[in-house]
């Protein structure tokens, strides 16, 4: 803030940052969570907000991030999300080949489908592909059931995914 003759903040223009504007991407909850910390005075209680955003041409983040309440940890993860993205090559609307991937005991298994199949996977998997926006793909959890580390192995093979340059 800057002051003025009598001492008194006067705010600046702020001017158009975008906060008028459509959003570029589409996000989606994953998982929130109530998280506590104990300290000598007692619980601090905070939200734990999983966010995966994406844009449906090609390119998807995903963060989890803390706040004081639902609305603020949502933010925060969506701001971080849009700072991760991962673009994912798509050749004949499906992914340019197979691939397996492993984060932490989540193991995924990705597979190139034919045009008409949609995305044939679950869980955290098929949030994150519908919001690459890659239209035919079979994909299977295996390992665990935790939504954070399959959506992360999912990003992982997605950001490792290549497209064979033939001449």
């Amino acid at each position: 803030m800057m002051m003025n003759k009598s001492g008194q903040g006067k705010r600046r223009d702020r001017g158009d940052r975008g906060f008028d504007k459509e959003k570029e991407f589409e996000q989606k909850i994953l998982e929130i969570a109530r998280v506590t910390r104990v300290t000598a005075g007692g619980k601090r209680m905070k939200f734990r907000a999983c966010v995966i955003v994406g844009d449906k041409k090609g390119r998807v983040g995903m963060s989890v991030a803390k706040g004081t309440d639902v609305t603020a940890a949502v933010a925060k993860a969506s701001i971080k999300a849009e700072k991760n993205l991962v673009s994912v090559p798509i050749k004949n609307e499906t992914i340019p080949h197979a691939i397996r991937e492993k984060f932490g005991a989540a193991v995924i298994l990705m597979k190139p489908a034919p045009k008409g199949t949609g995305v044939k996977a679950g869980g955290a998997m098929r949030n994150v592909l519908e919001l690459a926006g890659v239209p035919n793909v079979v994909g299977k959890i295996l390992g665990s059931k935790n939504k954070i580390n399959n959506s992360r192995a999912t990003i992982n093979a997605l950001s490792k995914l290549k497209l064979e340059l033939r001449k």
